[in-house]
């Protein structure tokens, strides 16, 4: 029975996530599977990888052929780097604790790397909020200025109307008085 760690696909359409199985390799993508060694969920920056790293050294080691992500996926997490050091502790190239010692110095420059990629996409996100957000400020001050603008010509031609019509007003009284005392001169 020739077994895969291969992933098997769940989710729903365009978010997909996947469970990384070992499998026959005869058995559907979906369906029967021998153990489940982790998960891997592309849809997070970057790519989110829960593995049972134990099991999957174990699958590696007695042969189970992996697909290519999956040998990618196992790649990163260090599977691969695990088993080329217990190759060398096998042929006495070197003892477990310096085995040991040589991953946990990788595992950690491979966290950091990881640490420092994490930052660099926060800093981006960061920066271009803050573009984004002093663009809209400039287009609200250039909104402000029109609204102000708009509401101080209202306010000119309300102040004009105004006038005019006060003076029409005084017009009609001033044309009023002379008429009425010419009224008032000739009732005399």
């Amino acid at each position: 029975m020739p077994v895969k760690l291969r992933l098997q696909r769940h989710g729903r359409k365009g978010y997909a996530y996947y469970h990384i199985v070992a499998a026959d390799s005869r058995a559907p993508r979906d369906g029967k599977f021998i153990e489940r060694v982790g998960s891997y969920n592309p849809n997070t920056n970057p790519a989110t990888i829960d593995l049972n790293f134990d099991r999957a050294l174990y699958w590696v080691q007695t042969g189970a052929q992996p697909t290519d992500t999956v040998r990618n996926i196992l790649s990163d997490e260090g599977v691969y780097m695990k088993k080329h050091l217990l190759g060398g502790v096998q042929k006495n190239a070197f003892d477990e604790s310096e085995a040991e010692k040589r991953f946990v110095t990788w595992k950690n420059a491979k966290q950091a790397k990881t640490e420092t990629a994490k930052s660099k996409l926060a800093d981006e996100a960061r920066n271009k909020a803050k573009a984004h957000l002093a663009v809209e400020k400039e287009a609200n001050k250039v909104k402000a200025a029109e609204v102000a603008k708009k509401k101080a010509e209202a306010l000119e031609a309300q102040v004009a109307a105004a006038k005019a019509e006060l003076a029409a007003a005084q017009e009609a009284a001033g044309k009023a008085t002379p008429a009425a005392e010419a009224e008032t001169e000739a009732a005399e």
